[in-house]
């Protein structure tokens, strides 16, 4: 893969060389669908709040919202431990982590 930002010099016309290959005009191809995946819609992101104000948090959630409110930096990472292991990646766990701290976040703004 090319780095972002580079440009592919132009060709030249000739069988050989660096730029070797037949002059043709780049079209601008329509982006394709699966480029947009995994971003998140308008009507998804209604639907999760909508599910989160009804439901509530989970146990392992509720848990973790414990454990970020005392708010040493051992219970910070002991929250990040408990996540990753209830969903598996580093990566889930850091975004969980996150999702909960804004919720306390809001929990105290609230109040």
């Amino acid at each position: 893969m090319a780095k972002p930002g580079y440009v592919k010099a132009a060709a030249t016309g000739m069988a050989a060389g660096l730029n070797k290959g037949f002059i043709v005009t780049k079209r601008e191809l329509k982006q394709k669908p699966s480029y947009r995946r995994g971003r998140k819609g308008e009507r998804v992101s209604l639907v999760r709040e909508v599910v989160r104000e009804v439901v509530g948090f989970s146990p392992y959630e509720r848990r973790m919202i414990e454990l970020i409110k005392i708010g040493s930096a051992s219970t910070f990472k002991r929250a990040l431990k408990l996540a990753k292991k209830r969903l598996g990646t580093h990566r889930r766990g850091t975004k969980k982590r996150n999702e909960m701290s804004e919720a306390v976040a809001a929990m105290r703004r609230k109040a």
